[in-house]
């Protein structure tokens, strides 16, 4: 049987670069051939499929905002690269990556399953571009492009919002391996015993500053509360105005800012805090939650697009509308001071994440997407 050869195509950063390599370390490359097409300078490492063989990549100049000279150049060279390697089938991985395959398919024809990974239209607050860039979005649904949502939040906007008519609308959760083993901190730990944790870089999206509002208030009922903050290195444009307000709140001695630590520390990191926290203005389906639900962690999250997907509130954590400060404030206390109800809600996470997001049982249903959309 001649193997389906696909094309993934994005700018490999953050969990994007993570969820490619998920699904190019567990498809059988025995049935799939793969090639990456990324960003000039996002990753620094190699691609590996499931035997450990290094999976074949280009790169592309393309880069995380807009420019048009760049934009073009990345669109021409991927045409290019298209035209020799001649896929089956084009996996295209958030907006950027989405833009560039659906014009190359309006020149080859080739199917493209669209992966958003979070819509670019809901980065911003401000009504004008949040129109344009949903206005992109739109005028690229052409007749040879489906979504392929990373969460059923993610597909309900690619129906109601871009225009995706239902059948064109596919889903693959995000999911990942089971995390059997965790391993010692690399990193020197700086932070107390009891804490909570968080993963998510200071930014629009990620609404760390509502995070702090919140330790702020649980700091009136538990004094001694610390937060570990991973992940504020990259592209963190709200870094300066969070430090300010951990300053200002008096949050010094609670909060820990970690600018990068592997992925091994990261699971260390979750395992051992009291739970885990997201106040994320919207998600695709965020690695760090389900990364959370894998170690068996019960969970507090803001009722996001992504969130809303992995946390069912009262039982695995609590989902909480309305950035409503006082709310979560109160649903961590509840839970860091309840063993029996941090228990319940870890063991109910675990359970949540064998039943739906374990990409080892998973990648099947990727599979038949590709055969299933391939031309024939």
């Amino acid at each position: 049987m001649k193997k389906i050869k696909v094309a993934h195509i994005l700018n490999s950063v953050g969990g994007v670069d993570v969820s490619l390599r998920l699904i190019l370390e567990n498809i059988d490359s025995s049935k799939f051939d793969s090639i990456v097409i990324h960003g000039i300078n996002d990753t620094k490492s190699l691609f590996f499929d499931d035997k450990g063989n290094i999976v074949k990549d280009y790169k592309l100049p393309i880069k995380r905002n807009i420019s048009l000279i760049n934009d073009f150049k990345a669109i021409f060279k991927a045409l290019k690269i298209i035209k020799i390697e001649q896929p089956d089938i084009i996996h295209a991985h958030s907006a950027k990556g989405g833009i560039i395959s659906k014009v190359i398919t309006s020149f080859l024809k080739i199917p493209v399953l669209h992966t958003p990974q979070a819509y670019s239209f809901l980065s911003t607050n401000n009504i004008f571009k949040r129109k344009i860039f949903l206005g992109i979005e739109k005028l690229f649904v052409g007749p040879n492009n489906k979504i392929l949502a990373s969460s059923a939040s993610e597909q309900n906007r690619a129906i109601n919002e871009v225009g995706y008519p239902k059948q064109r609308a596919l889903l693959f959760n995000n999911s990942i391996n089971p995390i059997n083993k965790v391993k010692e901190l690399s990193i020197e730990k700086s932070w107390p015993e009891n804490y909570i944790c968080s993963v998510g870089r200071p930014s629009y999206q990620k609404n760390i500053e509502l995070m702090l509002d919140v330790l702020f208030e649980i700091k009136k009922t538990i004094n001694n509360i610390h937060l570990v903050l991973m992940g504020v290195g990259y592209h963190s444009p709200n870094l300066k105005s969070v430090k300010n307000k951990i300053n200002d709140s008096g949050l010094k001695e609670n909060v820990t800012l970690l600018k990068w630590t592997s992925r091994d520390d990261i699971f260390n990191i979750i395992k051992n805090s009291k739970l885990y926290l997201t106040t994320a203005r919207y998600e695709g389906l965020p690695y760090s939650v389900i990364e959370s639900l894998a170690l068996g962690k019960a969970i507090v999250a803001t009722d996001a697009d992504g969130n809303r997907d992995l946390v069912k509130d009262g039982f695995n954590g609590y989902l909480i509308f309305n950035e409503d400060v006082k709310e979560i404030a109160n649903s961590v206390v509840k839970i860091v001071k309840s063993k029996s109800l941090n228990q319940k809600f870890s063991e109910n996470s675990l359970e949540l994440f064998k039943q739906k997001f374990d990409i080892t049982k998973n990648i099947t249903l990727l599979e038949n997407i590709y055969i299933n959309n391939i031309k024939r």
